[in-house]
């Protein structure tokens, strides 16, 4: 039996604490933060092209990323979806292209030419992305210096 918060022995009950200690949560999650800012950048894969000079309208950014089929200077075909670096041949960028477009119904795909390819491939994959029910398609090119 306890009298006034005393246990048998005579001694004083100790209370429960029920706080937790967050600082070492801070810590961790403020490491996390600056190694997720630091990676972020780091993250942007692509292709590299070469790609022509012109002057045209900028367009604007739609809510989801873009579809971009690119030609690089040797001819193979890549997309910026799925596996960016892995080139694609025709059949495989054409069964992309359709489940793309299941998702997104009026997406415009942005094709990116390097100045050094041959139109005639940049047309052929053009051509394939007409026969997978792309409507809009988009010529990638970047501004002439000094302008």
């Amino acid at each position: 039996m306890s009298l006034s918060g005393q246990t048998f022995s005579g001694r004083p009950r100790r209370k429960r604490m029920s706080e937790i200690n967050v600082v070492p949560y801070i810590d961790v999650m403020l490491v996390l933060l600056v190694i997720f800012m630091v990676t972020a950048p780091m993250l942007n894969e692509g292709v590299k092209v070469d790609l022509p000079q012109t002057r045209g309208d900028v367009v604007e950014q739609q809510g989801q990323e873009p579809i971009v089929v690119t030609v690089d200077a040797k001819g193979r075909v890549f997309l910026n979806l799925g596996e960016p670096r892995k080139p694609l041949d025709g059949k495989t960028l054409l069964t992309r292209v359709k489940a793309l477009l299941r998702h997104r119904t009026r997406a415009t795909v942005y094709v990116k030419g390097d100045r050094q390819v041959p139109y005639g491939e940049v047309v052929k994959v053009m051509a394939l992305l007409k026969q997978g029910g792309v409507e809009h398609v988009g010529l990638v090119t970047r501004l002439p210096d000094g302008s």
